[in-house]
């Protein structure tokens, strides 16, 4: 089978596809024919090797993909041959909060990952696809969309006429939106392009900030909730945005920290979050149970997911390459 190794060292010039053996399951292994594969912003930090530099190499990076099942190992009970599934984030977190040995299990480092034609993994690392959609849509899945569920529905509690920021038009956020416009939830999405404001526009946001243009953007974001505040942000900037969106936010209000795109390190004004009451929870991914709970709502809503640009699997290093440059909108996907 042919899949991608970053070998011997990180770097997306060491990004290599290269023939491996056929694996085949063992018991309680479920043999899976990846049909896509779609990129997280952590993929590209874990092949720069900025996410874990000790990860051990070599490594099949990309922890989200949707194929179908071509064999089953001894004990399986769940799926069978045919079966069109997609990965879960992590195999071993199947409830609850996560752990570090819960997220010892991650795909994509520290564990092999799926860009590769043919994957054996556990039982539990597999999870139903939507029946509504396709391998390239649901391969977006796993990562991206369960990010924002668990930071809106998990753990924000988000309620029908809530108001959420956006913070630019990457996965999480458009997935974010989507999950807003299901439920019943206004949303501010911030770009520093008026192109993707207005697609986000057209997917239901109800206003775009540029924040090129308008760099107090939170103020924007006040103005535009008669100055009370925004219910929630989904803060996908890191040390660059954090303190802005602790001024957006109002009092009792939630700001879900989950990317790092403007940096990881800053100073961080405590008055806003101690004077307002402010909840500020850090986001990573989510259990089984919450994909297959996402899944549910996603396949009786249609939600289809937006994909940016679909890279077939020898152009698999572009693919990197065109989220290192952070223009696209949606999701990107390698197709195997």
């Amino acid at each position: 089978m042919r899949a991608y190794q970053v070998r011997g060292q990180f770097g997306l010039d060491h990004l290599d596809l290269v023939d491996l053996p056929d694996p085949a399951p063992a018991t309680g292994e479920v043999l899976v024919r990846v049909r896509a594969v779609s990129l997280n912003y952590r993929d590209l930090l874990v092949v720069k090797g900025a996410y874990n530099p000790r990860q051990r190499l070599p490594l099949v990076p990309c922890s989200d993909g949707a194929g179908e099942v071509v064999a089953t190992g001894a004990g399986v009970s769940t799926v069978k041959v045919g079966d069109r599934v997609t990965s879960v984030f992590a195999p071993g977190w199947s409830a609850g909060d996560p752990t570090r040995a819960r997220l010892a299990t991650t795909l994509g480092g520290p564990v092999d990952g799926v860009l590769a034609e043919l994957r054996a993994l556990p039982e539990a690392a597999l999870a139903p696809m939507p029946a509504h959609l396709g391998f390239e849509a649901a391969s977006t899945l796993p990562c991206a969309a369960l990010t924002a569920w668990r930071a809106l529905v998990t753990l924000g509690r988000l309620k029908p006429g809530d108001t959420v920021l956006l913070q630019g038009t990457g996965g999480v956020s458009i997935f974010a939106l989507q999950i807003c416009r299901m439920l019943g939830a206004r949303t501010i999405v911030t770009s520093s392009q008026d192109s993707k404001l207005a697609r986000a526009v057209e997917l239901g946001a109800a206003h775009g900030i540029n924040r090129v243009t308008t760099p107090e953007w939170h103020k924007e974001a006040r103005a535009l909730t008669d100055g009370v505040g925004v219910d929630h942000v989904v803060e996908v900037g890191g040390a660059e945005s954090f303190e802005r969106s602790l001024l957006a936010v109002r009092m009792g209000g939630c700001v879900s920290a989950i990317g790092v795109l403007g940096g990881t390190a800053g100073p961080v004004n405590l008055i806003p979050i101690l004077m307002q009451s402010v909840r500020v929870q850090g986001i990573l991914v989510g259990s089984r149970d919450e994909l297959l709970a996402m899944n549910r709502a996603f396949e009786l809503a249609r939600i289809e997911p937006v994909v940016d640009r679909v890279f077939d699997l020898g152009a698999a290093r572009g693919a990197f390459a065109h989220m290192a440059d952070g223009k696209h909108f949606g999701k990107i996907v390698v197709r195997l």
